[in-house]
């Protein structure tokens, strides 16, 4: 049964190998002369002399069939010794001629024409370039960088081209090729997809290229249209470079008086590449066949205006906030479509800026700074040449209409400011430089969405002061220092790429030095985070409360406007699940260490449960929330989401489930009920993590349906609980089989359905120090994935007991 897709398969690849097979062809001759002609001979593939291939062998100029139309030839440029199915350019893309009587060479003109000769007597012109400039002697030479150009072969510049392939692109951009325009021809080269993946050369729907208004006053950006309306935009042009960079690769934007383009290269000579727009309106970049580096547009962020004005988009978000959000001093145009998931609409301002209102900054406005978003729509902009920072900021100020600015925007090469052209001026020494005046670019308008991590700059969103001013009495009942914004920044080197330890779902964490040389980790709240003030106050009081090595320290505070920080003691060997879920780092972490931070994590939890001022609930202990600090000794972190107990209170109930899927206990997943026995659970479910070096959500039975707990209850009851530790541990010299075993029981014993069968901490510590009998465990809660699934969304599939919503899909 198995045999006939196999032929089926074997049949399309000869077929596909079939259409490149002249591909193999030795070179002979990559020049055209008018004495020469390039006839196709569709029925001979060892006719060599009728193919134009590149000196180096890189490229071949050939006539061909698509997939499956034999009747339908074209002319065009392929890599060569490739089985590649695909040209990289076509020359008579929409017109096919329906039999293999094409002749290709140079007329009297000095053009390169493509006939297709009807019974050898009647030529039809199906294709010629479009040289305006006459040549002395012409001649057509296919370059090594896949660029067939036609130039005059007296002329001692070699470069000087009448006609370049390069001018006019099909659906692929080479290394060397320039997608922009040439604003001194007006020549805006585009890509533009084929019209299917396989059979059909012609423009389709979708074109990519350098979008520019007629006058060039608004700054150029890369975008992808179907038809007119535009499907995906490339983020913000940052004049500079492109963020969107691949190893060996170098990409570079010009923008001037002249030209506005972009362009890349590729140190590695010998790879393959190419940028496609695919038939449905994709991007693909691959740098050789075989490697691909994803289609663009990856995710609904990247679509053009998903979120509609004024607001940002996280599609990773795993708080309990949508995918959009509006931009701090916005609210949602729409308020009834935006809770019903319909932001195409966008948000508007509390209070939009008046020509009619005082605009001094100190008195009417301020400007909230963004960073890692793609920008506006740059369509709704203007570029201005600028000083400094401060006069960009007045002119936005200066204009009501003005959103926002961005700087600097792009440091252009300039003599000065009136002549853009490129000016090397020398230096005393004798030396040579250039002078590089800054570009700034003012929005008018914030008509999309901020998705995606595309620019590499600040950007700045106006917003009316007074609206939105908190007082700080709100936070005066803290047990904490409060630092400085100023201090902030000085340490970590203004929040700086480099800096930046991770990111969660609340926000990005940054190491700093202060000036004592105090490292610290500094966590930066972002406004889309869904951790507010109630989430933030609980966090530093509960703190700033409790002391324990076991459990992270935090030093202070910052609050700047709707900025919020917290300043903690600086972990220098990250997080646990950095260590346990990685193949190269988990070798380090020997059973020793293991079973240590097995033991530090629980001594925390006693302290949190039993032995601090208030009883504590932790509620998203898990691996991203176990820090190590230079002796790996383990302390847990974040407790934005903690709950405090009084008294004997055991338990409680919310109606906001918060945590992360995997570690949330089924009682708290279903009913929002939580109490030191769910903090158990995560307990139980990071031991088996920590011994087995497997993500608790996987699938690991052949079958794939037993999840990690189900997984170690299986190899238990079968006696081959030791299958459930990690490889490289059981060849560990140091490693105490009766611990690790300890620890899987003791996991299983954690993860019971029945809060009541859980185990406390106090004796949990006790079974891990041997003092202890071992009882049986019974079933775990989520014994499959799908079993986790049902039981966190039960509420939702039949009246729940409260409104309770799943907020963390993963770890933050």
């Amino acid at each position: 049964m198995e045999f006939f897709p196999f032929l089926v398969t074997l049949l399309v690849v000869l077929r596909l190998f079939s259409l490149s097979a002249t591909s193999f062809a030795v070179l002979h001759n990559d020049i055209i002369r008018p004495s020469d002609v390039l006839r196709d001979n569709h029925n001979d593939y060892t006719d060599t002399a009728n193919l134009l291939v590149s000196k180096e062998g890189r490229f071949v100029l050939k006539f061909f069939s698509p997939y499956d139309l034999l009747n339908h030839r074209y002319l065009g440029i392929w890599y060569n010794h490739t089985t590649y199915i695909r040209p990289v350019w076509v020359a008579n893309r929409c017109k096919p001629m329906e039999d293999s009587s094409g002749l290709l060479s140079i007329d009297n003109r000095g053009n390169l024409v493509l006939f297709s000769e009807e019974n050898n007597s009647k030529r039809e012109i199906v294709w010629s370039t479009n040289s305006s400039k006459q040549a002395a002697k012409p001649l057509v030479q296919l370059l090594d960088n896949g660029n067939l150009v036609l130039r005059d072969e007296k002329d001692a510049n070699t470069t000087n081209y009448l006609w370049e392939s390069f001018d006019y692109p099909t659906d692929t951009l080479l290394p060397g090729m320039k997608l922009g325009w040439d604003l001194k021809r007006g020549l805006n080269r585009r890509l533009s997809s084929w019209k299917s993946f396989y059979s059909d050369p012609c423009d389709g729907d979708f074109t990519y290229g350098i979008e520019l208004d007629e006058k060039h006053h608004t700054y150029p950006q890369l975008t992808v249209r179907n038809g007119s309306a535009i499907l995906y935009r490339q983020g913000l042009w940052d004049g500079m470079s492109s963020s969107d960079a691949v190893d060996d690769s170098i990409f570079n934007s010009v923008y001037n008086d002249d030209e506005v383009y972009y362009t890349y290269s590729l140190q590695n000579k010998s790879m393959m590449p190419q940028i496609v727009l695919n038939y449905d309106g994709t991007i693909e970049p691959s740098w050789d066949f075989g490697t691909f580096y994803g289609a663009i547009p990856r995710d609904k962020c990247d679509y053009y205006g998903f979120c509609g004005a004024n607001s940002q988009c996280n599609v990773v978000s795993v708080t309990e906030e949508p995918i959009c959000q509006c931009l701090e001093g916005f609210k949602p145009k729409n308020q009834d479509n935006w809770n019903s998931r319909s932001w195409s609409e966008g948000c508007e301002p509390y209070s939009p800026p008046s020509c009619h209102d005082e605009v001094e900054e100190e008195e009417g406005f301020e400007f909230d700074q963004y960073s890692g978003f793609r920008a506006p729509d740059t369509n709704y902009s203007w570029v201005t040449k600028t000083k400094d920072e401060s006069e960009c900021r007045s002119k936005c100020l200066s204009n009501c209409s003005c959103m926002a600015y961005s700087y600097p925007f792009s440091e252009s090469i300039y003599s000065n400011e009136d002549s853009p052209k490129i000016h090397n001026e020398t230096r005393a020494d004798g030396s040579r430089g250039k002078v590089k005046v800054k570009r700034a670019v003012i929005i008018i308008a914030i008509v999309v969405g901020l998705g995606g991590v595309f620019i590499l700059i600040a950007f700045y969103i106006r917003r009316r002061r007074r609206i939105f001013e908190r007082k700080e009495s709100q936070y005066d009942d803290f047990e904490l220092p409060f630092l400085d914004l100023h201090t902030i920044s000085l340490a970590t080197k203004n929040f700086a790429e480099a800096n930046k330890l991770g990111e969660g779902g609340f926000g990005p964490v940054y190491k700093g030095t202060m000036e004592g040389g105090q490292e610290i980790a500094v966590k930066r709240l972002s406004m889309c985070s869904g951790q507010g003030v109630n989430e933030f106050k609980n966090e530093i009081n509960l703190i700033a409360k409790i002391q324990h090595r076991n459990l992270v320290k935090i030093f202070g505070y910052c609050i700047h406007r709707e900025m919020k920080l917290l300043i903690y003691e600086y972990m220098s060997n990250k997080s646990l699940d950095y260590f346990i879920f990685d193949e190269r780092q988990s070798i380090l972490l020997e059973w020793p260490k293991r079973y240590k931070i097995v033991s530090g994590i629980a001594k925390g939890l006693l302290y949190l449960h039993h032995d601090s001022r208030l009883r504590i609930i932790h509620r998203d202990l898990k691996a991203s929330n176990v820090l190590l600090d230079e002796e790996m000794n383990p302390k847990i972190s974040d407790f934005g989401l903690a709950r405090t107990f009084g008294g004997d209170q055991l338990e409680g109930n919310t109606n906001k489930v918060v945590g992360t899927y995997g570690y949330m206990a089924p009682e708290y997943a279903s009913n929002g009920l939580f109490s030191i026995k769910s903090d158990v659970f995560s307990f139980g479910t990071l031991v088996l993590e920590i011994v087995s070096g497997k993500k608790s959500r996987g699938l690991y039975d052949e079958d794939k349906i037993l999840n990690l707990t189900g997984l170690a209850w299986t190899l238990m009851k079968e006696g081959h609980a030791f299958k459930l530790i990690e490889k490289c541990l059981l060849s560990d010299p140091y490693i105490n089989m009766e611990e690790a075993l300890r620890c899987i029981h003791i996991g299983l014993l954690c993860v019971q359905q029945n809060p009541n069968d859980r185990p406390n901490m106090s004796s949990i510590i006790l079974m891990l120090s041997g003092e202890k009998m071992l009882p049986q465990p019974k079933p775990p809660a989520y014994f499959t994935n799908t079993d986790m699934w049902e039981e966190a969304h039960s509420s939702v599939l039949k009246p729940p007991s409260c409104n309770t919503s799943i907020t963390a899909v993963d770890g933050r």
